[in-house]
């Protein structure tokens, strides 16, 4: 009998602790990897990203609440309307709490919005509009590494050169281009420099001939180009064969990745500008887990890639602490806990969702200086959150005006 009493007063206690209750009795832990697989940007997260929020499940333990914790993947397609609904499926039928990468934003913002409807968690490891922790934030939304405002400010600041203050630009023509135009605009008109022009490109564009042409005679002293995987490779190849740097205009790729810099050699991107959060070779933390990376990938991880596995372990730490999968109670811990791994330290996500991080400016090596194959850039100055990301008192995010 007095066994039966203990029973039910336990039983008692954890019904009077709804989250433990349904920590306990729910179902599986689940994530959803939400990426690009097939296509112009796969290189830089793609199946890299699936490994590296599969290695953040294993350091974490592999399990929650005595249960696996079970990691989905999909391709988005770079489709708003195929994100949403595979996220939709993810969220109804299958018990996925919380999505991450994405890495394009409009697949993020539709997420996103879907997310908030559903009452889900939604963490853009990398997606360049700022909208998605401006305009169009949301509770249930974070964006963890570097953004459009970000990557055009420290560009802009890093490139600048003497005399050499006019801009023309090639624009990939989706929201994050658009958006990183904007941002680039104001922040060289605010700095007393030109804006000369624009012209956007499609997404997967092979030939830049006529780009080029048009940003040459221009006259402007730096040419950008917005985009990423094979449009930044084919423009970076074609601006090479055109001459651009040679006929004294400097051409500026924003976005440029470790990827991209390996696939077309120092010899033709020395010079070039980064922004980033993490480089493997930074320290012996980020050297240790780009080695283990690349002993299940045969490639070294790109910023997104570590992005993943440093957002997917935060939230993992949050479910823990929390003692539950409920979302509310998940945000709020992963906006009260410090992020803290191998690369990040002590940053904190922002009332907006934006994660507080350090970046990193940095120039390509020209291939004297290099030291080995995977001795690519030298670091030349760190910024921090409060530095690299648009001030709160600028954003247009309803939940910093709280």
């Amino acid at each position: 009998m007095r066994g039966l009493v203990l029973a039910a007063l336990a039983a008692l206690s954890l019904a009077a602790t709804p989250g433990i209750a349904a920590a306990q009795a729910g179902d599986p832990v689940k994530i959803g990897i939400l990426n690009d697989r097939s296509s112009v940007y796969s290189s830089i997260t793609g199946p890299g990203s699936e490994v590296a929020a599969k290695m953040a499940v294993e350091d974490f333990g592999g399990q929650l609440f005595g249960k696996p914790i079970e990691v989905l993947v999909a391709d988005h397609l770079h489709k708003p309307d195929v994100g949403a609904g595979i996220a939709r499926k993810w969220f109804d039928v299958d018990g996925v709490n919380a999505v991450f990468d994405i890495y394009s934003s409009g697949v993020s913002l539709a997420v996103q919005r879907l997310a908030e409807d559903k009452n889900k968690i939604v963490v853009v490891s990398m997606a360049s509009s700022r909208d998605i922790s401006g305009k169009s934030c949301s509770p249930n939304g974070m964006q963890w590494a570097n953004d459009g405002y970000s990557v055009a400010k420290l560009t802009i600041d890093g490139s600048r050169k003497p005399g050499a203050d006019s801009w023309y630009f090639l624009t990939v023509d989706y929201t994050a281009g658009h958006s990183i135009e904007a941002d680039a605009k104001k922040l060289i008109e605010a700095q007393g420099g030109q804006f000369v022009g624009a012209v956007r490109f499609p997404l997967n564009t092979t030939d830049f001939s006529s780009y080029l042409l048009r940003a040459q005679s221009s006259g402007a002293k730096n040419i950008v180009l917005i985009g990423g995987g094979s449009d930044l490779i084919n423009g970076i190849k074609q601006a090479d064969e055109f001459g651009i740097n040679q006929a004294g205009q400097r051409f500026v790729p924003f976005s440029l990745t470790t990827v991209d810099i390996v696939g077309l050699g120092n010899k033709a991107t020395a010079g070039m500008p980064l922004v980033f959060s993490f480089y493997w070779d930074e320290s012996d933390a980020t050297k240790a887990w780009a080695e283990r990376f690349k002993q299940r990938t045969g490639k070294l991880p790109t910023d997104p890639q570590a992005n993943v596995y440093s957002a997917v372990s935060h939230y993992l730490k949050a479910v823990k602490a929390a003692g539950t999968t409920d979302t509310a109670a998940v945000l709020a811990k992963m906006k009260e806990l410090p992020v803290e791994d191998f690369f990040t330290h002590g940053a904190k996500v922002r009332a907006d969702g934006r994660l507080m991080r350090d970046l990193y400016f940095a120039e390509v090596k020209q291939p004297a200086d290099m030291k080995g194959a995977e001795d690519l850039v030298n670091l030349t100055r760190k910024f921090t959150g409060e530095q690299a990301f648009i001030p709160a008192d600028q954003s247009d995010c309803k939940n910093l005006k709280k």
